[in-house]
């Protein structure tokens, strides 16, 4: 009996891939565990192996097709088996990594025995519906009541709701709850009809009153809209549809920074392999600022704030196939040595499009820094579904007062965007305030190292 072969789910957030091009030819004899295939996310190049030993029978894809996740794309048999378009090109059963689907639901649930709906009348919720309605995310002013007269949300009526609900992936529950978007009304355009993220991104924007048509121009190129740019595009596009920004902009005295970076520089290079840079000292700094402040290492879920254990640096990296973040893990808890060999790894892998899957999620804040090409400050876009980001200026002399005098200082201009949903402005301007105190004064770093 042949065996499908689809393409896996790499990472929680990923449900599309382009699809980069075949490794072996139709009607190979390959091996178990053999790359077969190779496919493009909105962060690397991946190679997808063979999860069965046999002949492989192609399906009709080909380099540049966008292919959602867990379609079937060939079958795995024997010599004279035939990969059938209509039979075999359902999704397959999901990998163990990968999230279990769960019906569409609306945002919130009832944390009470009765809530308000409407215009203060209320609805009365069992404890088991209350409890199944949590663990859904069912906001029950949306479940028809059947129990004591028409009064009382039972259990069975939140189950009849959820049954009537269309199928969406986990990723754009999660988007519809932050923005308001009733699954209900959606068509999903994902693999047999689920809503994906895509769906709920398009129904978020506003629609315009009348199309109309682009004005005529010298157009002398077209970039299609598509992969890894059509990916980039969704993903900023929900950041900035869903959450509350804001931005705080902060000038450092960096001139002790950059001193002591200049002394560990010197000291260490040769015997490490490598110089340490100014984002590699900052990350540091970042995160025992982190573990100082939780409530910035956190991340919005439909019906919670949640405060993460593990402190992991995003660093924002520009390579040819667009931004990428490579993930420093755990990063607190690494001395500056080991940051700097992760961190130039996974900027390797990033920049040759190899980048490990693990190496490029789980993120808890991230870092993106532009002062390399002049720029003094700038906004950068949240990335979800994390409560901040910090963006990076150039360090630049400029006379400013200091003591009793005007000299010559290396300053240095941080801007930290935060979800103002997760987090208030003077707490996170205390967070940021702390940056700039380790940074002004690099000794007191070693009291949290």
């Amino acid at each position: 009996m042949s065996e499908e072969f689809f393409v896996p789910k790499l990472g929680q957030t990923v449900e599309e891939v382009v699809m980069v091009g075949w490794l072996v030819e139709d009607g190979e004899k390959i091996s178990q565990g053999q790359a077969v295939m190779e496919v493009e996310t909105d962060k690397a190049v991946f190679p997808v192996e063979a999860n069965a030993k046999g002949y492989i029978h192609l399906g009709p894809y080909k380099a540049g097709d966008v292919i959602p996740v867990l379609t079937v794309v060939a079958i795995i048999g024997k010599q004279d088996d035939k990969f059938e378009a209509g039979g075999s090109s359902a999704p397959a059963a999901p990998q163990a990594d990968s999230a279990p689907e769960q019906k569409a639901a609306p945002v919130v649930s009832a944390s009470a025995e009765s809530v308000v709906a409407g215009e203060g009348d209320r609805v009365f919720v069992s404890p088991r519906a209350k409890k199944l309605a949590a663990e859904t995310s069912v906001d029950v002013t949306q479940v028809t009541p059947s129990g004591y007269d028409g009064v009382r949300v039972t259990e069975r009526d939140v189950r009849d709701y959820l049954s009537q609900l269309p199928k969406a992936t986990p990723v754009a529950q999660r988007m519809a709850a932050n923005v308001g978007v009733d699954l209900r009304g959606l068509e999903g355009s994902g693999p047999g009809g689920r809503i994906v993220k895509q769906d709920v991104a398009r129904a978020a924007q506003p629609t315009a009153p009348i199309a109309q048509p682009l004005p005529v121009a010298d157009v002398v190129e077209r970039i299609p809209l598509k992969g890894v740019r059509a990916i980039i595009a969704d993903r900023m596009a929900a950041s900035v549809h869903t959450t509350a920004r804001v931005t705080l902009v902060m000038e450092v005295d960096a001139t002790e920074f950059v001193a002591a970076r200049e002394r560990i520089k010197a000291k260490v290079s040769k015997d490490w392999g490598f110089a340490p840079g100014y984002n590699d000292l900052l990350a540091k700094v970042v995160a025992v600022a982190l573990r100082q402040f939780p409530y910035m290492n956190a991340r919005f879920a439909p019906d919670a704030i949640e405060i993460l254990g593990h402190v992991n640096i995003g660093m924002a990296v520009d390579t040819e196939r667009g931004l990428i973040v490579p993930v420093v893990k755990d990063a607190d808890k690494k001395n500056l040595r080991q940051f700097g060999e992760d961190f130039r790894r996974m900027v390797d892998g990033a920049r040759s499009g190899r980048s490990m899957p693990d190496d490029l999620s789980g993120g808890t804040f991230t870092i993106t820094n532009l002062g390399m090409y002049d720029v003094d400050a700038f906004t950068p876009v949240i990335n979800l579904p994390e409560a901040a980001i910090l963006g990076v200026g150039r360090i630049a002399p400029k006379a400013v007062p200091h003591g009793n005098e005007i000299v010559i200082r290396q300053m240095w201009t941080l801007s930290l965007v935060f979800d103002h949903r997760l987090v208030d402005g003077a707490p996170a301007a205390r967070f940021l305030q702390m940056i700039k105190t380790l940074i002004e004064d690099p000794a007191l770093f070693i009291m949290y190292v």
